[in-house]
């Protein structure tokens, strides 16, 4: 089971759903903040309004009068009283003290400072502490009238409106996450689909180097990759194609040179001698037709054609045993695929004859699992070294109890079979068995 966001889409659809809430997060933090300096301010100079017009209403009241129009100025939200010239200054004056001395121009209006007495606590405000948004709970000021008294004012801003929470807060929120995960996966899936295609055409390459050409559309980043994908897959088209034409035309030419020589070689009157270069010169047409096997393995000209996988496994092991060998077969795969025919018999038929010239006989069995066709070939022989599990399929390569004459070889059975395997998307493992012996597993895709 894959991890969460291991695939590259799912990075960038994650990365892009982060990146929109993050953003709209901050948007709304910053309107947020907008708001509320906005309210801020409009209070602030709905406030510097009212106190004004106090003021100026009180320069025309008279004397005997002012007593009782301080006290209606509670219902505005003013405390007032007048104090003496013993009153202190708190500096620096306040935001609200400069608003004021700018409005009213020919008063000198000074900040003072603030007491329990002055902010009393109340439904909503806090004593002595500061609003939400910074700002003292009240302000104290002093003001000079015209006639030299001076006015102790204890400003209460207006309490700030409720936040009420809307009910259709929570339906906006998950419609904007519903619209923007449908956007990032949009994104994320038309980003992706390019390079899948080019993973997937990688992939296929290794099966088939006759695979068509990636197709070159898109944008011009796309575009680009898939020329270059195209172009390096046609120099390897070419250079494999040319391998394999230079080993086939060497191995097809030896081979009339070598039956003359047979055929010389039959005229020579010692016996013992001649029976000598007729083993090394057999030997010798044997590694040439290896070759020329091996040449054709790394050629996929031979077209796909759809087969059953049971028949083509019974016809091999059949074959088998009418040649004499101790072979048997079990189970069944169920499978029709498309194979090359010549070829994947020709593998077959290399992995039964390595399991009986050196484990003396082979077991094949066949099944399915899942997505895979699974066949083994188990023998009853030495086995490999656990080292060597590898190297085996290197060309020409033979273990040293393989180099006899009683059971030739040359190094290219496997190589050969490998080649052949890979060429249909499939795998050839081998393993040494508890019991002994060696087991091959052939493992094909069932796809077509």
């Amino acid at each position: 089971m894959k991890a969460p966001f291991q695939s590259m889409t799912s990075r960038v659809f994650l990365v892009l759903i982060a990146g929109v809430i993050l953003s709209a997060v901050l948007t709304l933090r910053l309107a947020s903040g907008e708001r509320q300096q906005m309210i801020g301010e409009f209070r602030d100079y709905h406030a510097v309004e009212r106190i004004a017009q106090f003021v100026l209403s009180l320069e025309t009241v008279p004397a005997g009068l002012r007593a009782p129009f301080l006290s209606a100025a509670a219902g505005v939200g003013i405390r007032a009283r007048f104090t003496g010239a013993d009153e202190p200054v708190k500096e620096p004056r306040s935001g609200l003290a400069q608003m004021l001395d700018r409005r009213l121009q020919d008063h000198h209006v000074e900040s003072a400072p603030t007491s329990a007495d002055d902010c009393p606590p109340s439904k909503g405000r806090r004593s002595q502490g500061k609003h939400a948004d910074g700002r003292p709970s009240c302000d104290a000021l002093l003001v000079t009238l015209h006639d030299g008294t001076r006015l102790h004012l204890t400003v209460l801003p207006p309490r700030p409106p409720p936040l009420a929470s809307h009910p259709d807060y929570l339906g906006y929120a998950i419609l904007f996450l519903l619209s923007i995960g449908i956007l990032a996966a949009f994104v994320a899936r038309m980003t992706m689909r390019p390079l899948k295609r080019l993973s997937q055409a990688a992939i296929e390459l290794g099966h088939d180097i006759e695979r068509p050409p990636l197709p070159e559309r898109g944008a011009i980043e796309i575009r680009q990759a898939a020329a270059a994908f195209n172009a390096m897959q046609s120099r390897i088209h070419h250079h494999i194609k040319q391998r394999a034409h230079i080993l086939a035309a060497i191995t097809h030419d030896l081979q009339t040179p070598l039956t003359r020589l047979r055929l010389r070689l039959e005229k020579v009157d010692d016996i013992e001698l001649r029976e000598k270069l007729v083993a090394d010169l057999s030997a010798m047409q044997a590694m040439v037709r290896e070759g020329l096997d091996l040449a054709r393995s790394m050629d996929s000209a031979e077209p796909m054609r759809r087969l059953d996988l049971d028949s083509l496994i019974d016809s091999v092991c059949t074959d088998a045993i009418d040649a004499g060998q101790q072979v048997t077969v079990t189970g069944g795969t169920q499978v029709s695929l498309m194979a090359r025919p010549i070829a994947l018999r020709r593998c077959l038929t290399n992995l039964i004859d390595n399991a009986v010239k050196y484990g003396y006989r082979a077991e094949v069995h066949a099944t399915r699992e899942g997505a895979f066709a699974l066949i083994w070939i188990r023998d009853d022989g030495a086995g490999i070294p656990e080292e060597e599990l590898e190297k085996v399929f290197d060309p020409f390569y033979r273990l040293e109890n393989s180099r006899s004459r009683s059971t030739g070889g040359t190094g290219l059975g496997l190589s050969i079979a490998r080649n052949i395997a890979e060429q249909h998307g499939g795998t050839i493992q081998l393993k040494n068995r508890e019991s002994g012996g060696l087991e091959v597993t052939l493992s094909l895709p069932c796809r077509a």
